[in-house]
Parts: structure tokens; C-alpha cells; sequence
């Protein structure tokens, strides 16, 4: 499932693909579940040069020059790939005519995707948008921030990373891997944890940021860990009943949040002694 490393790859790779170019056509198909709560014909009025293009979270803002813009949320299965024209693109919901004759493909097998056309000028007040809080990579993100936004929640550790009105673009990939890098239990309750723990924490969400868009590369075509045959190069997520890479202890799983999250019990303890000890204020 695409989250803030995999949306930042397909913001750099509109970028990349509209560089010299002009979109000369839009496509859809009226009906698609794709536009739910939006207008098509807005979308296929679309043309002109990609003037911006931007990310919060788990979104993407597209401004072109002729004053329209585009806010895309890829879902669970959502991406952009180019072909050339006439090739087949199963799942293709929206395409992009560049004026080379090349064809970006907004694919979408599980329809969960969406594009809303907005004003080029309004497109960070969508509600959507509006809604998120503060990104790691576009905003930066200091332990003393990572506490302000998270520090009060009741919600367990994990939940509450993944809570895109505190902090926008980790899922529950990136949050179960930044939790492995800083020694934290996902079940852990945000007041528990030091200062200290709140640096680690911070850090570990860079790292994995980092880490997961050194994985992508700067080129080709993105790939979920989720889709058959793809590889897995995460530390933790998806590795339950394989030993830790860092400890050898066995990898376990439980339901959090109506989601599976993976850690190690060995690296991860849930109530270790140096834990502050205090209530939720």
C-alpha cells in the first residue's frame, strides 16, 4: 500500500515524464469510481504544462499551466506508469496524453484511488488535504514537534503514527518499520515514552523514510511489497515467524487498529524499565 516514500517516488516520476512536455489530452472513463464525489468532465477539461507538483501525506497536488489542478490519492493498489501509445494498460482508470505521444496511466486494480479536480490555486485547501498534519519530509520533524503531535494521544503507539491528522504519509508499513529502528513496542502508549525515546523515534521515521526511497530508486516503475513476486526489503513488516535481523528472536504479529502490525518482542519490549511511569494528562 503506497505511503509517503512510495507517493514521493510517483511525485518524482510526474515530474520526471512531464519535463519538456505539454498534456494535450485527458481521459476516463465517465463512470469511474475513480471521480466519486467529482466532477469527469472537470478532469478531462485538464491541459498544459505540469507547472508544480507537490506531496503532503499520502497525496499528490498537480498544478498545470492553464490554471486547473488535480489532487491524487493513490489508495491501496494505486500508481502511475507511462507507455507508449496503444499499449494495454489493465486497470487503466485515467490517462494523461502527453503531447509526445506518450501515455501516463493512473492503475488502479482495487478502485480504492482517487483524483479530485480543485483549482490549481485551492488545491491545499481540499478538505482532505487541509485536514493532514505535519509531514515529515515537506515540514521536517524534530523530537520536540514528534511529542507535540503525538505526545497526548490515548491511542497506542503505533495507531496514533498512523493517524494522518497528527502526523501525514506513514501507514502501517513505515509505522511498524520506525518503531523496529527505535526500539519502541507498537502497543506502547504515547505518554510513556522519554525524551530520549522521542529522539530515537524521530530519527527512525527519517531513517525509514530514507531508507525506503534509496529502495525505490530514481527511475523505473514503483513496486508494493504487497503485489506477487515483489521483493521485501522492509526490516520487520511482513516478516512475522522469521527470526530478527538484529536479534534473531522470532518475528510475531498481532491486530491493532483493525490492521496487522509486525515487531519483535525481544527488541521490542512492552514494558521496559526505563519507561516513564506517569497518566495520561
Amino acid at each position: 500500500m503506497p505511503e509517503l516514500p512510495e507517493v514521493e517516488f510517483a511525485r518524482r516520476s510526474l515530474v520526471r515524464w512531464f519535463d519538456g512536455h505539454r498534456l494535450v489530452r485527458t481521459e476516463a472513463d465517465k463512470k469511474a469510481r475513480t471521480f466519486r464525489g467529482a466532477k469527469v468532465a472537470d478532469f478531462l477539461k485538464v491541459k498544459g504544462a505540469l507547472q508544480s507538483a507537490a506531496r503532503r501525506g499520502k497525496y499528490l497536488l498537480l498544478a498545470f499551466s492553464d490554471g486547473r489542478g488535480l489532487v491524487a490519492h493513490l489508495g491501496m493498489t494505486g500508481k502511475f506508469v507511462k507507455r507508449r501509445p496503444g499499449e494495454d494498460v489493465p486497470y487503466s482508470r485515467a490517462r494523461f496524453v502527453l503531447d509526445s505521444g506518450d501515455v501516463i496511466h493512473f492503475r488502479d486494480p482495487r478502485l480504492f484511488g482517487r483524483i479530485e479536480p480543485a483549482p490549481a490555486s485551492k488545491l491545499s485547501q481540499v478538505e482532505a488535504v487541509a485536514a493532514l498534519g505535519r509531514d515529515p519530509l515537506v515540514d521536517g520533524l524534530t523530537p520536540e514537534q514528534l511529542e507535540d503531535a503525538l505526545g497526548r494521544s490515548k491511542q497506542d503507539l503505533k495507531v496514533a503514527l498512523m493517524d494522518q491528522s497528527r502526523l501525514a504519509g506513514l501507514g502501517n508499513i513505515h509505522a511498524a518499520e520506525a518503531l523496529f529502528r527505535a526500539h519502541l513496542h507498537p502497543g506502547r502508549k504515547p505518554t510513556s515514552l522519554s525524551k530520549a525515546e522521542w529522539g530515537a523515534l524521530a530519527k527512525a521515521i527519517d531513517d525509514g523514510i530514507t531508507f525506503a526511497l534509496e529502495e525505490e530508486g530514481d527511475d523505473g516503475e514503483l513496486d508494493y511489497v504487497e503485489e506477487p513476486g515483489a521483493p521485501n526489503p522492509f526490516l520487520v513488516y511482513g516478516h512475522a515467524g522469521e527470526p530478527c535481523r538484529r536479534c534473531k528472536a522470532i518475528i510475531k504479529s498481532f491486530t491493532q487498529g483493525g490492521r496487522t502490525t509486525h515487531y519483535c518482542p525481544s527488541c521490542q519490549p512492552k514494558h521496559p524499565k526505563h519507561a516513564k511511569q506517569r497518566s495520561t494528562p
